[in-house]
């Protein structure tokens, strides 16, 4: 009997998850070292589960099965066990067996799988996920199959293998189920671990907002510090749950903080405790999190910094802070964090920095800089628009924008989400979250760091090596509305929460000043709208002349959206009138809510109260208008980036913040009425495509003080409305007969070898042809031209016409410097080009010169693909030459890519006129280049191993195409972490 495991210990296979109910737990395999662990986890099981486990009464283990359970070789068999605290909750065991069920080794590819979950952690989808991780590992090990073996009555087992995706079998036999899986992944079994890795992190994130109880760790004895002030802000915002002070440095006889129940400890609280706020330095946020974890709390927001931001020495201390903190399933928002809000009714919960919670409304906000965070809310505020959740993840150790995605998806409560990003950890999810989350609801970033070409401080994630632009590009194709700057954030924001979308690109422009209405028009040419000429309503206007015109432009069938402009008007006396904006304000609101749904945006010079009172919610006939909600802005920090500025005298109460001083603190804000629903439309009724035939409930008229930022607002919104038009009717990825997947895949295999270089290798021509070839994809032949009679022997075989071409890597597609010479017509003709290629640039032997037959002419394009290790297989289309090298004008879509994307790839580029017949040249054969396009994709989809291809020039004629020029670059594969089992980004 052997007594160490054969093979080294599989750390790869180690991983946190997020269970169904929110919290978190740790899968890793099960060691030699684990036997009183293994023991006191059987203990705790029931006899009942016991029962299911072994068909038969097993009070306790023997040795012998303690041992066989803890000894494994991690091949043929395997055990892993979930862990909370760094005690067993789970286990789930493989042993590989041959036909007849007997134990065995490779090649069998089935094995034995066995689950064993204690009863207290039933019910949390711990067996799903244990039979994620065990699938991927048994798959990594080469079995292809489970079989188990199932009591009838075991219904939650069964449940478990039945819901899981698998392709499965069941028979019974012998008075029990048994159940065979095939563990190749299909698109069900994705689906079901990405639904329910969407409900467990959708449910971590509600954990973390909606708290039944919140204690401040950290509360200072004296007033001011970061931790007093958090709870003060706690306070009033009205939080309805219940609150606690908490600093080991209170005296024995305190009893309450502010009004609040005072404890040295969470462990003297004696009730549950949901969330706790950490605001203690950083070498006390350990002692603080193990407080926290012994007594049951669910999740952390911690305010303090000095982690990852202040370098190498704070970045482990923050690796440190979260394997603690998940240990103990709980989940961190920061450090270094503002804190966050969600102005819900029922919760009212302001665990942050900031004096006042902003006004109830439908928008979700992230960011992932406390300084940005603060200018947003008090950006939203002027701006009269309101919250419905507001997050600052600080560093980001855990908790990221893609939890919130997750969590916001299917929040009744947001209609639009925003989010201010420094880094993208995993931008493969987050493509996929933000696609899905588009459908029904915009989605909005802004990113700052796009050229630093590194990540920002505290943030650990994968480095893109692929263009901002691209990244952008990739982002629109995922239905995300990308803006430049914060202030385009809240325009495009305000817009989207107040107005419904505009069917389509068409904008109707009135105002009384003729010229602010042509500074509009020129905007909308600008973004590429179809503005209708203004219409002037002079300066002699009044509200009732705007209100009349207003409700006709709504109603007629030639708009798509109207832009309201207005300057103050001149008054009988003759004297500028400015301060009648509410009663402009009056009219356009009763305009609107009395006309089908189009969105209306109104741009003004100096009307005094006007945005203000557009920015009251009003509503539709259809529904009757809330109350009205105002607020102060919330008051500036005084440093750039929560986190920056020293800590308070008090060495329990400081978080390397400084608080705001509360004396700036403005009076608390006016909330709607209890149980007043903020807007009884759910985002999909409002974001449809077309645009629904009524206005939003929470309907606002949004203001901007310059034309091109109403205008860009819009142009926003028109997007984003096609793309929601499309993605109701995705495209499809055709699948073409002639193409030979097995048969590149074994020459891809053959080329590579069975010892790859990892850094890959670039395919001779011959092989790049030939593989390009079993995709459908013909390169045009090129025979080498080492001489000159050479070249006339290669003309002579392929027909003249003929092209001269040099293939020196200095000289490849550079025409502009001489070395390609076209349309040679006969011999005379090609041994003078090659003299004079030979005589200006050098010797044969130096630029490798080669005979092509000449193409049909036609418009010259590239088309390239290549593996991002962040953001996977991205393919590229341009023209060649200038336009794309010089002016980087390339368009780019993820692999696979759909017939739509293939057809919008090709119009995206700013030089698409030139292939549809610019200027009278005649149109080229766009379906053929399509055509082309989703070949490409497939072969980089298909073969993962293919991690870059290039077509150069592709000569796109009136009729068909000619590939004249390949390269492709075959590399072993990257592991798809985004096709695996569920687990948290650890670093």
């Amino acid at each position: 009997m052997q007594t160490e495991p054969d093979h080294a210990y599989p750390d790869h296979w180690e991983a946190d998850v997020v269970l169904r109910d929110g919290g978190t737990a740790r899968i890793r395999p099960i060691t030699t070292e684990d036997a009183e662990r293994l023991v006191s986890f059987y203990e705790q099981v029931s006899d009942e589960s016991k029962y299911y486990r072994f068909f038969a009464p097993y009070p306790r283990l023997s040795a012998k099965d303690v041992h066989r359970f803890t000894h494994h070789d991690y091949v043929d068999r395997v055990g892993l066990a979930v862990t909370v605290g760094g005690e067993f909750i789970a286990t789930v065991r493989y042993d590989r067996i041959n036909a007849q069920g007997r134990p065995a080794s490779a090649p069998a590819d089935e094995a034995e799988v066995a689950f064993l979950v204690q009863d207290a952690h039933q019910g949390r989808g711990v067996a799903s996920a244990l039979l994620e991780h065990i699938a991927a590992v048994a798959r990594e090990r080469g079995i292809r199959r489970f079989a188990a073996e199932v009591l009838p009555a075991n219904n939650k087992m069964i449940k478990v293998f039945r819901d899981a995706g698998y392709t499965q079998k069941r028979s019974f036999e012998d008075g029990s189920v048994h159940l065979t899986l095939d563990l190749e992944p299909t698109a069900e079994s994705l689906a079901v671990q990405r639904g329910r890795e969407q409900r467990a992190e959708a449910r971590s994130v509600q954990r973390l907002l909606a708290p039944g109880s919140v204690a401040v760790i950290g509360t200072g004895r004296a007033p001011g510090g970061v931790g007093r002030t958090a709870l003060r802000n706690l306070l009033d915002a009205g939080y309805t749950g219940r609150t606690y002070a908490v600093n080991r440095a209170f005296p024995e006889g305190q009893r309450e903080v502010d009004g609040v129940p005072a404890f040295r400890s969470v462990g003297e609280i004696g009730e549950p405790v949901d969330l706790a706020v950490v605001a203690v330095p950083a070498e006390r946020v350990p002692e603080a999190v193990a407080d926290c974890g012994e007594h049951g709390v669910q999740g952390l927001v911690v305010l303090t910094a000095g982690y990852a931001e202040s370098g190498a020495a704070g970045r482990e201390r923050q690796r440190e802070l979260v394997r603690q903190a998940r240990s103990y399933g709980m989940r961190i928002i920061g450090p270094n964090s503002f804190g966050i809000i969600s102005t819900s009714d029922t919760v009212r919960l302001n665990a942050s920095l900031a004096p006042e919670s902003p006004a109830p409304g439908r928008i979700g906000l992230f960011t992932q800089s406390g300084a940005i965070g603060i200018a947003l809310l008090s950006g939203l505020h002027r701006r009269g628009a309101g919250l419905s959740s507001f997050i600052s993840s600080g560093n980001r150790a855990d908790v990221s924008g893609n939890d919130f995605l997750q969590y916001w998806y299917e929040d009744p409560d947001t209609d639009v989400v925003l989010l201010y990003l420094e880094s993208i950890g995993n931008p493969r999810k987050f493509t996929r979250l933000a696609r899905r989350t588009a459908a029904v609801k915009p989605v909005v970033v802004v990113k700052g760091a796009r050229h630093s070409g590194s990540e920002p401080p505290g943030h650990a994630v994968p480095v893109t090596r692929i263009p901002d632009a691209t990244v952008g590009a990739l982002l629109r194709q995922a239905g995300v509305i990308r803006v430049d700057t914060v202030t385009e954030l809240v325009d495009a924001g305000l817009l989207l929460a107040g107005q419904p979308l505009p069917a389509g690109p068409r904008v109707a422009i009135l105002g009384n000043s003729e010229s602010l209405g042509l500074l509009t028009y020129d905007a909308c040419l600008a973004e590429g709208l179809r503005p209708l000429s203004p219409r002037d309503l002079t300066t002699a206007a009044t509200p009732a002349d705007f209100r009349a015109a207003l409700a006709e432009a709504l109603t007629g069938d030639g708009c798509d959206a109207v832009v309201v402009t207005a300057i103050p008007w001149v008054g009988e006396n003759g004297v500028t009138e400015s301060g009648d904006g509410e009663v402009l304000a009056a009219a356009l609101r009763d305009a609107a809510a009395t006309a089908p749904a189009k969105p209306v945006a109104v741009v003004h010079v100096e009307i005094g109260g006007l945005a203000e009172a557009l920015a009251a919610a009003t509503s539709t006939r259809t529904s009757t208008p809330p109350a009205a909600a105002t607020s102060a802005p919330p008051a500036a920090a005084t440093s750039t980036r929560a986190g920056t500025a020293p800590a308070t005298d008090d060495p329990d109460s400081g978080a390397g913040h400084k608080a705001p001083e509360a004396a700036t603190r403005p009076a608390a804000t006016p909330r709607r009425p209890p149980g007043q629903s903020a807007s009884p439309v759910s985002a999909a009724a409002r974001y449809g495509a077309p645009a629904p035939a009524t206005a939003p409930h929470d309907y606002r008229i949004p203001a901007y003080p310059a034309a091109e930022r109403a205008v860009r607002a819009l142009s926003e919104a028109v997007r984003y409305a096609q793309w929601r038009r499309h993605a109701a009717e995705p495209g499809k990825v055709p699948e073409y007969e002639d193409i030979d997947e097995p048969g590149a895949a074994a020459q891809i295999d053959a080329l590579l070898g069975e010892h790859a270089d990892p850094r890959g290798i670039t395919l001779a021509p011959d092989a790049a042809h030939e593989l390009l070839r079993r995709y459908g994809i013909s390169v045009r032949p090129t025979l080498p031209a080492p001489g000159p009679d050479d070249a006339a022997q290669a003309a002579a075989r392929l027909g003249y016409p003929v092209a001269l071409k040099t293939t020196a890597p200095h000289l490849r597609h550079r025409a502009d410097l001489g070395g390609v010479r076209l349309d040679l017509a006969d011999e005379v003709q090609l041994r003078q080009a090659y003299r004079e290629l030979t005589e200006v640039l050098g010797k044969p032997e130096e630029l490798q010169p080669v005979v092509q037959a000449m193409a049909p002419r036609g418009v010259d394009t590239v088309v390239r693909a290549a593996i991002d290790p962040a953001v996977g297989a991205v393919l590229s289309f341009g023209l060649a030459g200038a336009p794309s090298e010089l002016l980087g004008d390339t368009a780019h879509r993820l692999v696979p890519a759909t017939d739509r994307d293939a057809a919008e790839l090709i119009r995206s580029i700013r030089t698409a006129p030139l292939l549809f017949g610019w200027r009278g040249s005649a149109p080229v054969d766009t379906p053929a280049l399509e055509e082309l396009l989703l070949r490409v994709s497939r072969l980089v989809d298909d073969h993962p191993e293919v991690v870059a291809v290039s077509l150069e020039p592709v000569v796109v004629a009136q009729r068909g195409l000619s590939v004249l020029g390949a390269s492709v670059r075959l590399a072993p594969p990257r592991a798809r972490t985004d096709l695996g089992p569920r687990r948290l980004p650890s670093y």
